[in-house]
């Protein structure tokens, strides 16, 4: 990791290319990282400059209304008194109504601010800063970071004498930073939404953060270089050191304000001098490959052996039942139940044609006991047919 040097080197501000010194790192660049923490205290903080809002306390009340009660069979919403033109006899006041106030209706003595614990606090800006050191993260966040010589890019104070800002913008192309720079201005855009209508029209992102120890001139000659933002030392903000709540922004320290940092912060061992009752967080754990730890014969030698897998019977399978299991104890048994098949269709066959030869020899359609049966009332019906037609004739 980049923070595991011991020393960084210091550029000269006005010739990039020359290293006037080098300066020992900070310990505060090698905390441990948190994205939780700060993403957590980021999002309370951004909370604390909120305005109180709300919508006004007589809106949808505005009109004259009442109930038409009971007895009307229509509902009991209140309706707007009067006649003569259409809103006479509307629905009135609810929020259900048109013109009506809105459900639950918002009020100024919201909630809007946080209190957010100090040493979290703290501890999210030694994060975000260690994190600033890292180029994977620096680029992650989107900084063109290809042509600067070393993070963290520390440079000379007598940037900070610097009260033009064409000779501030000079100094940061020279630095690596001309890449960075269009490509701020190449993402400026019309925001989405309401917000275009007020105040806030454009979008841009966010560019390299110069940070200072004392001010000659140089918050002046940076301040209208867009998305380019400027901050002292001794008071560091985490809105600017992580905006949007993720942290690797592009810092660009001056030799001063950069040592500076071991007299705020300090050591993990002596504390922060600047900062009562704090000391800077501490990684959970010293070495973070847990494969090697896992692995290792210390490890290893204390744990139990590893047990074997318990024995695996198969289930019993009635062969009878199963064709498969029965293939596999007797392979004949297949060839078997074949033979064994086609001799019971044939028997089945011949018992089919045995059945019917029997039908067609003793079961007669003309003979059976029914149609017997019904033979004689049909004779007998003929016989009362006769005596009719015979009585017919007798009367004519």
């Amino acid at each position: 990791m980049a923070t595991a040097r011991p020393v960084v080197s210091v550029y000269q501000f006005d010739a990039p290319s020359e290293k006037k010194d080098t300066v020992p790192m900070p310990q505060v660049l090698a905390s441990p990282l948190r994205p939780d923490l700060v993403r957590y205290i980021h999002t309370n903080m951004a909370k604390n400059k909120r305005q109180a809002m709300s919508v006004k306390a007589e809106a949808g009340h505005e009109t004259c209304a009442t109930s038409w009660r009971t007895g009307r069979a229509v509902a009991r919403i209140p309706r707007v008194s009067g006649g003569g033109t259409h809103r006479a006899g509307q629905g009135a006041y609810g929020n259900m109504a048109r013109g009506g106030h809105m459900f639950s209706a918002t009020r100024t003595w919201r909630r809007w601010h946080r209190r957010v614990n100090v040493t979290q606090k703290r501890h999210a800006v030694a994060t975000a800063l260690a994190a600033s050191t890292l180029p994977p993260l620096v680029m992650a966040r989107g900084h063109r970071i290809g042509q600067v010589a070393e993070l963290p890019l520390v440079v000379s104070d007598g940037i900070e004498s610097m009260t033009k800002t064409k000779q501030a913008i000079d100094v940061l192309k020279k630095l690596g930073c001309e890449e960075e720079l269009k490509k701020i201005v190449d993402s400026k855009k019309i925001r989405a939404g309401r917000g275009k209508m007020r105040n806030r029209r454009y979008t841009m992102r966010k560019g390299p953060l110069v940070v200072y120890l004392e001010d000659n001139g140089i918050v002046r000659a940076m301040r209208n270089i867009p998305g380019v933002e400027t901050a002292c030392v001794t008071r560091l903000n985490l809105l600017k050191l992580a905006p949007g709540g993720n942290f690797g922004r592009f810092i660009i320290w001056t030799q001063g304000a950069f040592k500076k940092l071991t007299d705020i912060y300090g050591t993990s061992k002596s504390g922060a001098p600047l900062k009562k009752n704090y000391h800077l967080p501490r990684a959970q754990m010293e070495n973070a490959d847990l494969d090697r730890i896992i692995n290792s014969t210390e490890v290893q030698s204390s744990l139990k052996p590893k047990l074997e897998a318990p024995k695996k019977f198969q289930v019993k399978v009635n062969p009878l039942k199963s064709k498969r299991v029965m293939a596999e104890l007797n392979p004949f048994a297949a060839e078997k139940g074949s033979t064994d098949k086609a001799a019971v269709q044939k028997r089945k066959a011949e018992r089919v044609t045995a059945s019917k030869e029997h039908n067609k020899k003793h079961k007669k359609g003309d003979e059976t006991f029914y149609k017997t049966l019904m033979k004689a009332f049909a004779a007998k019906a003929v016989e009362s047919e006769k005596k009719e037609e015979e009585e017919e004739k007798e009367e004519e």
